[in-house]
């Protein structure tokens, strides 16, 4: 019994350490302005394009595995219309798969998004392009996580600045160009405002997102 007493206080202590449990905000998250986007229950707030089948909740989870299609956030915090913000979401990924996390974007019925900016995610695809890359724009070409475990990519965007982060590591640190002219299929591609959506690439794909929350920054 003494034996068993310790080990849940030990795992209660390495709970309070790391923060909330998946899909719930600690004191200091909400102190600081965060808030949660997906209940880890249901797609409230959310909405899905081409193909619903490529996303389902499993375990508190988000899981993506299916033909393309987008999930595009669609809730009440900010409106679904972000500027200065940070986004922060706990993913996993499987060996050979692809995904991304789309901001400053829009819902559309099909294709992938015009636009917004997407980040990729993936450790072990073929497409060179890592895990918290700015995709086609500036690149991460070093494996910053790995496939079957969870980690946390952090995406933060301040006035023409995009950071991203993996496990609190600075990745990419990107800023756009004043009157930046970008290729006819990178058009969208372009701080404004929006929304974010998660990324089914392809039926071999498989990730998860969860504890999805954001901040707005002034």
């Amino acid at each position: 019994m003494h034996r068993k007493l310790i080990l849940a206080l030990l795992l209660s202590f390495t709970a309070c350490a790391l923060g909330a449990a998946p899909n719930k905000l600690s004191r200091a998250e909400k102190k600081d302005g965060w808030q949660l986007l997906f209940d880890g229950r249901s797609f409230d707030g959310w909405k899905v394009n081409e193909s619903p089948e490529s996303f389902k909740i499993e375990d508190g989870a988000i899981v993506v595995n299916g033909p393309r299609s987008h999930l595009f956030y669609t809730g009440p915090v900010a409106s679904h219309d972000f500027k200065n913000f940070e986004l922060q979401l706990e993913v996993m990924t499987y060996p050979n798969s692809n995904s991304g996390v789309y901001f400053h974007t829009e819902f559309q019925e099909k294709g992938w998004p015009k636009k917004g900016y997407e980040i990729q995610v993936n450790n072990s695809h073929r497409d060179p392009k890592r895990t918290a890359s700015v995709w086609g724009i500036q690149e991460n070409l070093e494996s910053v996580a790995q496939d079957e475990q969870w980690f946390t990519l952090r995406i933060r965007v301040e006035g023409k600045r995009i950071q991203t982060f993996v496990n609190d590591r600075l990745i990419v640190d990107y800023t756009e160009e004043e009157n930046v002219e970008r290729p006819k299929q990178f058009a969208g591609r372009l701080i404004s405002s929006g929304t974010f959506a998660l990324q089914g690439h392809d039926p071999v794909s498989k990730v998860k997102f969860r504890s999805i929350k954001a901040r707005v920054l002034p």
